[in-house]
This record gives structure tokens, C-alpha cells and sequence, in this order.
């Protein structure tokens, strides 16, 4: 079964490996094979991945596009996780680094960069509730 995406103008996409960028309107694509597709909404770059959870999820974003260096992406992948149990051994992220990892063992890139993005959104939870217990501190000071 073919997808069907449409792109917004000026939206970028990878398809394949390659960085697509659309035009000035909006464009409808038809994709007839299995390739590694990501939106522009899906895609972080190097310099974004400024965060232990953001670097999980960059390498596995080059896993799923650049498969020629899977070997080094994979001994990143598990350095990365290897460091982020150790700093933060929570339920919540031993659960989906577990979650994870099952499904980049079983090359399911794509799927594993969707609980990914959930690790990300943890993180970010788990730093702005620390932000606000210390700004409360403070004022009680």
C-alpha cells in the first residue's frame, strides 16, 4: 500500500536518506516502496541534541536514515543509554529505554524513535517540575 503524504510549502522532509525540501505550495507525494521517510516535524538536528534523551534520539534518527554507519550508531546508541540509566534509574525510563532498545534490536527504527520522543518529553517534564520545586524553595527563603 502506497503513502500518501502532503507537504507544506517550504517543508523539508527525508526520504531515503535524502533532504527533501518543497516548494512554495503545498505538494502531495505518493511513496510506492518501503524507504525511511521522516517529516520536517520529526527530524532534529545535530545541534539540537542538547540533552541526554535528545542525543537517544538523534542517534537513532541516523540509525533509521544512514543504514551504511548502523555499527557506529548502535555502540553510540548503547553508550548513550548505558550513561542516562546510570544518571536517571527511573521506572518510567528504564521502561522505555527497554521499550526502545527491543525495537531497535529488531530494526524497527521508526517505531522506536516514536518512544523516543516520549523519553525526550519525560525529560523535559522531569526538568521543569525540578525548576519550579527550586524557584518555590527560593521564595521561601
Amino acid at each position: 500500500m502506497a503513502l500518501k503524504i502532503t507537504l507544506k510549502p517550504h517543508e523539508r522532509m527525508i526520504l531515503g536518506g535524502a533532504v527533501i525540501t518543497n516548494g512554495s505550495s503545498k505538494s502531495k507525494l505518493i511513496i510506492e516502496n518501503n524507504v525511511p521517510i521522516l517529516r520536517q516535524k520529526d527530524i532534529l538536528n545535530e545541534k539540537e541534541a542538547d540533552s541526554p534523551s535528545r542525543r537517544i534520539y538523534f542517534v537513532i534518527q541516523l540509525m533509521y536514515v544512514d543504514p551504511d554507519n548502523l555499527i557506529t550508531h548502535h555502540n553510540t546508541y548503547w553508550k548513550l543509554i548505558q550513561g542516562l540509566v546510570e544518571a536517571v534509574p527511573s521506572p518510567r525510563v528504564l521502561s522505555l529505554i527497554d521499550q526502545i532498545s527491543s525495537h531497535i534490536l529488531g530494526n524497527r527504527y521508526y517505531q522506536a524513535l516514536k518512544l523516543a520522543r516520549q523519553l525526550i518529553d519525560y525529560e523535559e517534564e522531569t526538568l521543569k517540575n525540578v525548576r519550579q520545586s527550586t524557584a518555590n524553595l527560593q521564595k521561601r527563603k
